[in-house]
Order: structure tokens, then sequence, then C-alpha cells
């Protein structure tokens, strides 16, 4: 029989799931009654029936039976009700919020099958490669009994193996690997380097950390520049000899420093320019305010660690390790230079994408997580995706105790130590959250001298991350977890623990975004076991400082509330939330108004990589040369004055065109560049007969690498026009517009110069003397 916890009147737009969960149920029976060979034919029924005309929808609530009953078989492991309506959501492109330990792993089995089916390549993405490993690895038995195949990519795979990958029905991934997948595709030179198989169905795990925090830094694909690192470390020397206040001023909410007078002139004595604001110092300024912003506003060991001479970034929202990640525009060299290590000079940028317009490319895409509600309008807003909160299996008995909270971090954390001391005493496990390496390594150090024995998880120990979180919640257990890494493990309850109250979870701090907070307590209390959480705070923890520290500040004053002494209200509690919501509104209208921007590159980007696939899939780009002929021939007809000469530069002599009109001119040039196109091509056509496609594509290449750094210095300067009352983002997209014809006017020059020009060199092979 369906049971639904907690159903009340605000639930009834739940009411189709639940009637769909009650269709599934009534396949079960007959289900049981086939053999696995049945089952595994059902793949081709399905197909059959689809081929006759029955739509997925109709034929969904069997197929969902099916997939159940193999899952009972393979795994042991039925679908409840709850995880069949949490299949209906993915399998319609929403998030569906289901909450830790409710096993959105199997869930995903559901929809994977129904999309598979029915023609579409899915892919399963996940925050690290450890999960996507170990959920392909757990779900195979599942697809390979359903008649599917099943892989996953990584990081080490060559191109044959990625393509291999990709063939499969069901691909598992990470969300970077995915992109960078893409970004590589669009750089191949030729249709065998490219791996993926077009982007379909995607369903995401964590989505609110794969699409809302990661989708701050875009994916780069770099290679080398050329630039002196040296000034790097002069800079940093210099930022030191700054005076915060004087020289320059901190803002502290948006990262940002600005630089005063006095600080100009210090830069200016340092350097020994006489104008630091002169057009050829710009990238001299924002090398300065890189190394400022260095100094002053990134922490070791909160927002990065130097481990092997290397500045590795922490994941703010995750506590792990991005490696292979780098602060843009000058800022991770600004770091490097210090820290005393090596400085890595700035890269060029190859090719760019932001997740946002990456995930928006999949024909449907869905996500689950254990916290989405709170980010409902980004996922609206941004990827047009509702989210649905999925009831529990179990009604959910954790008591979440109301914030206190302590005028000082030292007394914070003393009564979070002794908090931690009188529950380790009674055997019940207590799982506490901290913002960065910096305090977990502080509340260690504390929890040593007390003598309590505890398991640390930051940044540093990343690799013993499942591990620990696995044993998290076994009788005595004290373990300090920055943020919430460990997420896709399950803390299992230990013998005996249920009875003492459960996992206890404490907040060593709030967080900007609710989710995180969310996402901590969630570790407590899965499938109805009991738990309890609260949060620690102080008016030195960061939220507080910038949001509303002073107005507490006042009051704890007129209360003489001492250094130990703790505030406990449900008020507060709500005041913290509400400072919360407007920072998420805050960073949301950052993101979206990014993405306006980014938006406008996206839609360039798209319009060159579908040249580029056009290109590679043609036998012979001669029509495609006539096109781009026509083009530059209109381009030197707007000018035939110069017209002679410009051909010149190509290798052409043209004559007589100087009383030609605009139409004459296009006509005689295009006959002419054709003609010498063709001639070059059947000159060339022994050597390589396809190397007029690999000019073009090098040029296409060279041209959009270019413009994807004029466009990266366009979007740096254009926040000045809303000084002449001109919007930004209008004036960005007309610039941009103008930009990116002139590249494709480029293109166009380029591919001709270049292609006419090459010469065929003979090699004297019996020459003597050669090195050896």
């Amino acid at each position: 029989m369906f049971k639904w916890f907690g159903r009340s009147s605000s639930d009834r737009h739940l009411k189709k799931y639940f009637d769909f969960a009650y269709k599934v149920n009534a396949f079960e029976p007959a289900m049981m009654q086939l053999s696995d060979e049945d089952l595994h034919n059902k793949k081709t029924y399905f197909q059959n029936q689809l081929d006759k005309g029955q739509s997925v929808d109709e034929l969904l609530p069997e197929m969902f039976a099916v997939v159940r009953e193999v899952a009972r078989r393979q795994l042991n492991m039925r679908h409840f009700d709850v995880q069949l309506i949490g299949g209906k959501v993915l399998f319609e492109g929403k998030v569906a919020e289901m909450k830790t330990g409710e096993g959105k792993t199997l869930v995903a089995t559901l929809p994977v099958y129904a999309m598979a089916v029915s023609g579409h390549k899915v892919h399963v993405v996940t925050v690290n490669e450890y999960l996507a490993k170990r959920d392909a690895n757990w779900m195979k038995p599942v697809y390979e009994a359903l008649g599917l195949t099943v892989a996953y990519i990584h990081s080490n795979q060559t191109t044959e193996e990625k393509k291999a990958a990709y063939a499969a029905d069901v691909v598992y991934g990470t969300n970077y690997e995915f992109g960078f997948d893409y970004l590589r595709d669009n750089m191949a030179l030729s249709l065998e380097d490219i791996v993926q198989q077009g982007l379909d169905y995607a369903i995401v795990d964590e989505a609110d950390s794969v699409l809302i925090d990661e989708a701050r830094t875009p994916l780069i694909i770099s290679g080398p520049g050329q630039e002196d690192t040296r000034i790097y470390y002069e800079l940093a020397k210099l930022a030191r000899r700054m005076v915060p206040g004087v020289d320059f001023d901190i803002e502290e909410k948006e990262r940002n420093v600005i630089l005063h007078e006095s600080g100009a002139h210090k830069v200016e004595r340092f350097v020994k320019t006489d104008n630091l604001y002169a057009p050829e110092n710009a990238d001299l300024l924002r090398k300065v305010l890189q190394a400022l912003r260095a100094e002053y506003l990134y922490k070791s060991e909160v927002d990065y660690i130097v481990k092997d001479g290397e500045v590795i970034i922490i994941d703010e929202f995750t506590g792990r390790l991005m490696y292979g990640r780098r602060y843009s525009d000058g800022l991770h060299q600004a770091i490097e230079a210090k820290e005393g290590v090596q400085v890595k000079g700035e890269s060029q940028v190859l090719a760019l994408i932001s997740y946002q317009n990456f995930f928006k490319l999949y024909n449907k895409i869905a996500g689950m997580t254990g916290t989405a509600a709170s980010a409902a309008n980004e996922f609206s807003g941004i990827y047009n995706m509702d989210v649905v909160v999925v009831p529990t299996n179990k009604p959910m008995i954790r008591v979440d105790l109301p914030d206190v909270i302590y005028s000082s971090e030292e007394g914070k954390f003393r009564a979070i130590v002794a908090d931690i001391k009188e529950r380790h005493a009674k055997g019940q496990p207590v799982l506490i959250g901290t913002r960065s390496v910096e305090k977990s390594e502080k509340l260690s150090r504390m929890l040593k001298k007390e003598g309590i024995p505890h398991e640390v998880l930051n940044a540093k120990y990343h690799e013993k991350e499942a591990e620990i979180i696995a044993k998290a919640g076994q009788r005595g257990a004290v373990t300090v977890a920055t943020n919430m890494a460990g997420r896709g493990v399950d803390i299992v309850l230990g013998e005996g623990v249920a009875e003492l109250g459960g996992l206890h979870v404490i907040g060593s701090e709030r967080h900007e975004a609710r989710r995180i907070d969310d996402q901590l307590r969630g570790r407590s209390g899965r499938q109805g076991d009991p738990g309890s959480s609260q949060f620690y705070l102080s008016l030195e923890d960061e939220l507080l400082k910038l949001y509303g520290g002073d107005t507490l500040k006042g009051i704890f004053d007129k209360l003489h509330v001492e250094e130990d002494d703790r505030i406990e209200h449900p008020l507060l509690t709500r005041a913290i939330e509400t400072a919360q919501k407007r920072v998420e509104n805050y960073h949301y209208e950052i993101r979206k108004r990014l993405l306006d921007y980014d938006n406008v590159l996206g839609q360039q980007r798209e319009y060159i990589y579908k040249e580029r696939r056009q290109i590679l899939e043609m036998e012979d780009v001669t029509p495609l040369a006539e096109r781009l002929a026509e083009h530059y021939a209109e381009d030197l007809a707007r000018n035939p004055e110069s017209v002679s000469d410009q051909l010149l530069a190509v290798g052409i002599t043209v004559e007589g065109l100087e009383n030609a009109s605009q139409d004459e001119v296009k006509d005689v040039v295009f006959s002419v560049i054709m003609s010498n196109y063709e001639a070059k091509k059947n000159e060339l056509s022994n050597v390589d007969p396809e190397l007029d496609k690999k000019v073009l594509l090098r040029v296409m290449d060279w041209n959009f690498i270019n413009h994807l750094q004029n466009m990266e210095y366009l979007q740096q300067g254009i926040g000045w026009q809303a000084l002449g009352q001109k919007d930004p983002l209008v004036e960005y997209q007309y610039q941009a517009a103008m930009m990116f014809a002139e590249m494709l006017s480029n293109v166009r020059k380029d591919f001709f110069t270049y292609f006419l020009n090459i010469r065929l060199v003979q090699r004297d092979t019996q020459r003597k003397g050669r090195n050896r």
C-alpha cells in the first residue's frame, strides 16, 4: 500500500505523482512473474510500441515497473514509491529535491531506462570521478539486465577509450569532464578526434552544487602565454607596504579593492611611471589591484592551500581541493607571488564556456539534490527547470535546534568543544561542519587538548573522504568536516546509536547560502533515523560581520553579554535566514547578469562551432570557399581604391579596377580569387587533398581565440558606459556584434592569404652532411 507521511493540503500539487506511483504499483505482480530474459526483452517490446506510435508517457508506468523488478533481483533494492515519484520528476526535466539517504542513485535508473529505450543518449553527471565510477559500476548489473550498455568517463582516458565510453547507452562522468570534452571536440581537426555523440539528455546529481555553485567559474581550456612573471613578485612586495584605508579601500562583500590617490602615487614611484591610469598602463594597473586582492582578501587555508609548491583553490561550498582550476585575470599569479612559489604565467584562453550555457545545450536536463527549494528561482530563471520537493520514505524526525550566538569566536569554540565533550562521553556520534581548513584545524587542536579522539576531513585530507564519512555515525565518533566534503556517501548509524539520539550535527558557522547549511544538517536523520542539529554563531563570523553584525553587537553591549554567555531564540534563527536570503538574491542577480553577458559570447561560440563541425563533415570545402570568396570580394569592393593593394597582400595582382563600379569590382575579385584558389588546390592535391580544410580550421581557431581575448577586455571595461547614461549590456551587445563581424571578415582574408601563399619546397634527400 502506498504511504505518504505528512501529506497536507499544500501538497495537493503532488497528486499526479501519487497517481503515477499507483499505476506503476499495478504492474508489479505481473513483473514478478516474468523471467530475467523476459525483462531483458522488454526493451525491444517498448521500442516496437514506440515505432507503432504509442507515446513514452503512456508506456512510462510499465517501464518503471520493469526497472523496479530488475533492481530488486540484481541489487536486492526495490524502489520505494517516493523513489518512483523522484524518477517521474527527473523524466519530466525537473529538479527533484530528495533528502540525504533517500536513494537518488537508484532513482536515476528509472528515467535513464525510459529515455535510453526511446532512443536518447543519456549522461549522468556527478560531482567527482569517484562517484562517477562508483555509481556506474554499482548500477551496471541493473542496466545490463535491462539490455543497456553503461560506461563512465574520466580524465585519464585516451581518445579511443573516451569514444568507446560515449558509445554506451548510459554514460556517467563529472560535470567538468563532459564540459571539457565538448570544448576539445570543438577544437578537433578531424572527425576521428571527436568523442562525444551529441548532448541529448542529462541527469545532474547534486544539481545545486553543479548548476549553481560550480557555475560561477567557467570551463576554460588554455595554452601557454608569453609573459615575464617577475613583475608579480615585485608587486607582491609593494602590496605588503600599502596601507588599507590610506592607500586603498577594501570592499569585503564584493571582494574588491579601490585604489586611492596616495596608493596610485606609491605605485607610480615604485614602477617609475608618470601616470598609472594611462592607457598603456592598463595591464599594470590590473596586476596591482590583483596583488592587493591577493594580499588582503584571499587567505591561505580558507580560500586556497599551498601543496607541493602549488596554490590549489579550495571550493567554497564543498571544501574540496579544485585541482587544475586557477583564478582568472592574474589573481592566481598574484597569490603565487604572495606565497613565494613559482608563478606560472597567464595563459591564453583557447576555448571557454560557462556551465550555464553548456548544460543549456542539452535537449533536456534534470537534476536531483537534497537541497534545491531555496534555489528554485535560479533553477527556473536560468535553466527553465521547476523544483519538486519529493516526500521522504519515512517521516523526518530529526530535531533542528535554534541557533545560539556568542559575542566572540573564542567563546563560541569553547562552547562547541564543551557540547562535543558531553555528547562524546555518552557515546553519541557528532559531526562538526566548519567553513575553512583553518577553522577545522583550530577545532582539532582544542579537541586534542581535551583528549577527545576525532577525525578531520578537510581539503588537506581529501583522499580519505569516503572512509571518514562512512564511519561518522558509529558510537563515539567525532568528525570535523570542512563544509560538505563527503557528499554522495551516506552516514549509517552504528549499533545502539539510535537510542542515544542518533547523529548530532554541529554547524560552527552559518554559510551565505542556506543550501550549504541544509546539506550539513541533512547528514543526520536519514531514512527516518533519529538525529539533531544546531548552529553556533559569533559576532566575529563572516556572515554576521558583513550583514547585521553592528546591530547585534549593540544589543550584546546593552545586555552586557560576556564572552562565554550565549543567546538563543527562534527569532535569531529567522533573522539569520533572512540575511541569508538577501545574500542569495544578491549573488543570484550577479550570476544572472553575468549570464546575460555570457549569452552574447555563447551565441557567437555556437555559430563558430556549428561552422567548424560542418567543415569537418565536408569531403570538399570548395563550395564553402566560394561563399567565403564572395563575402571577401564584397568586403574589398567597399573600398575599390585600395583593392589592388589588399589583393597584393594575398598574393594576387589585379589592375584596372580604379574606375570600376562596386559590383564590377566584386565580380572581378571573386573570379580572380576562385581561379587562384582552384589552381592552388590542384597544385597541392598530391601533397594533401584536404590542406585547404585544415588551413580554414586553423584560421578560424586563431581568430576565435583572439576574439575571446578581445571580448574579455571588452567586458572588463564596459561598466564605464554607465557613466555616460548608457546601458552597459546594450553597449556590450552592440560592440560584441561589431567585433564578431570583424573577426569573420578576418577569417575570410586570412584563409585566402595563408592558403594562396603556400609554397612547395623540394627537399634534397641525397644531401650529405646532414645532422644525425
